[in-house]
């Protein structure tokens, strides 16, 4: 596993690109009286402006919705192959955005392009966003989605028993207390596929210090988003913060990915440390050199198209020990 401290790597030139058009997109306007925080609308409205993608043409992308706590979950499913192919392994995916930020149209190109490479169906979760959601609306309904294709395979096309739950950042998180969450549920789940994830509350890391600011995720702003989704709760809930759960034995076997110019580093890689030593067979791969976001964003890094590639082989090789443990029941 990667150190958690060390001489710090230079950055990708790539990265330093991308900071510095990053900067300019969120330069302050002309003429506003100083640099006023954007509203929560402000920045989801802008979210997903400044980088067009190619949406890739699948042979089925549909709508549906899955019951939850506070109501119907809407959910975007992808399947790479027509229905005659017969069922096939799934991922539920859980976008990013600190729980206030993001939404299914934001990772539609990722999650098209995931199911294509790791041939499987993916079900792209609009859980709800604080602060008119807090805690734990977001954790409930990422839930609500992974329970009802785990439990109901066939309304998905998804083969029984073959499920992952993946996520980025805040998405990371939900990942994992969903993970956790099938675990005490007695829901087996093939894999975790943990993207720099937000694991804790504390905001305490050495990572936390040292990339604070100009690294692209801003610990102000994710403080902030934290604060309006927490509302108050208890900081240790596992749901909430996974690095604090007292045992993590018996979660799905994990792969984690970070960034070392990011703030959530350090939790991130010290939740998968807490995984291996609790006999959870896991991953840890940090690319060096880039910052948070560089796995959704391949056409601009290098990494992020390698780190996209190790995610892939680590799902289609969990999914492929489903199926000869399959074979051999």
């Amino acid at each position: 596993m990667p150190p958690t401290g060390g001489r710090r790597m230079p950055l990708h030139p790539q990265t330093v690109s991308f900071l510095e058009q990053l900067a300019s997109w969120t330069a302050v306007p002309p003429g506003r009286d100083g640099p006023a925080e954007p509203t929560i609308a402000e920045m989801r409205e802008r979210i997903g402006a400044d980088f067009p993608v190619v949406r890739r043409e699948l042979p089925r992308v549909r709508d549906v919705e899955v019951p939850g706590p506070g109501g119907p979950v809407p959910v975007r499913l992808y399947r790479p192959a027509p229905p005659e192919r017969g069922p096939l392994p799934a991922v539920v995916y859980l976008h990013g955005g600190g729980w206030v930020l993001g939404g299914v149209d934001n990772v539609d190109a990722f999650c098209r392009d995931l199911a294509a490479a790791a041939e499987c169906v993916v079900l792209n979760v609009g859980y709800r966003l604080a602060p008119e959601h807090p805690f734990p609306a977001a954790v409930d309904d990422a839930w609500a989605a992974v329970s009802s294709v785990a439990r109901e395979p066939g309304r998905y096309g998804v083969l029984r028993g073959a499920v992952a739950v993946a996520g980025d950042s805040a998405g990371g998180n939900l990942a994992a207390a969903a993970a956790l969450l099938a675990r005490d549920a007695g829901v087996p789940l093939a894999h975790q596929l943990l993207v720099y994830p937000v694991t804790d509350t504390a905001r305490d890391t050495p990572s936390w210090r040292e990339y604070g600011t100009g690294y692209g995720l801003d610990a102000g702003s994710l403080a902030r988003f934290m604060d309006l989704y927490r509302d108050g709760a208890d900081p240790s809930d596992p749901r909430l913060a996974p690095l604090r759960s007292p045992d993590l034995a018996g979660a799905a076997p994990a792969t984690v990915i970070t960034a070392e110019c990011d703030i959530l580093r350090d939790e991130a890689e010290a939740y998968a440390r807490r995984l291996a030593e609790a006999g959870v067979p896991v991953q840890l791969r940090r690319y060096d050199g880039v910052v948070h976001s560089f796995f959704l964003l391949p056409e601009i890094f290098d990494a992020g198209a390698e780190a996209v590639e190790f995610a892939v082989r680590r799902l289609r090789a969990a999914f492929d020990d489903h199926s000869r443990q399959g074979s051999a029941a």
